[in-house]
């Protein structure tokens, strides 16, 4: 049967948008350089009618020209044609391309869908409030203990500011008593208490009657401070 019929043969796949604006542009290109070269004719044919008199001669070189220039309009009529299409293939091209990225695009977002509902099973919201809640009463009692650890020790809470003020005066006063000195005051030497002053005792005088005579004042001053 197939020798007499024939086997059946495969269908050719259908060309793709791109093949056909491969060949479009090949055209294209033939049809450009046809244009040229009969652009080369019509200068020459131009050349000969400004060099050639009125005439017979003249009118037959006309005559070429005019045909060849109806050939170059055929042909820019058909260059134009072919870049219309062209145009056409390259906006469908383009058309394809953007579905195919779009079908891309959903195939990534529907797997990233499926990953994400799986990874918000594993996370619930009550679960991170309770952590939340949990990390900060951890951080009070954190910083409770930075607190307790950081009290100095024998400092009194009832401490009056007057008092304080009070004694900060006196500090600045020492300074001040440093600064004409040269030497603080807690390192200079205690000065002796003056016993005479204090006793109110007479001067001791020059002569021994003054002496004698002066002695029993001496020994009442004297029982007076000891009793």
């Amino acid at each position: 049967m197939k020798r007499v019929f024939g086997a059946k043969k495969d269908k050719e796949p259908p060309p793709s948008v791109q093949d056909a604006s491969d060949r479009i542009n090949k055209r294209g290109e033939n049809v450009d350089q046809k244009i040229r070269s009969l652009d080369a004719e019509l200068s020459r044919y131009k050349e000969q009618i400004k060099k050639m008199r009125p005439g017979p001669a003249q009118e037959a070189i006309k005559a070429r020209a005019m045909r060849v220039l109806k050939q170059k309009r055929m042909y820019e009529g058909q260059r134009d044609m072919l870049y219309n299409q062209t145009f056409n293939l390259d906006q469908v091209a383009f058309a394809s391309e953007g579905i195919k990225d779009a079908q891309q695009t959903m195939t990534a977002l529907k797997s990233a869908n499926k990953e994400l509902k799986g990874m918000m099973k594993t996370v619930k919201i009550q679960d991170i409030d309770n952590l939340q809640d949990e990390m900060m009463d951890l951080m009070d009692v954190s910083h409770e203990i930075q607190e307790t650890l950081g009290r100095s020790y024998n400092v009194p809470d009832d401490i009056d500011e007057d008092e304080l003020m009070g004694e900060l005066d006196a500090l600045e006063a020492d300074m001040g008593m440093e600064d004409e000195a040269g030497v603080p005051s807690y390192l200079q030497p205690d000065k002796e208490p003056d016993l005479d002053a204090e006793l109110n005792l007479p001067t001791a005088p020059s002569g021994h009657a003054s002496a004698q005579h002066d002695r029993p004042q001496v020994m009442c001053v004297i029982h007076d401070i000891i009793f």
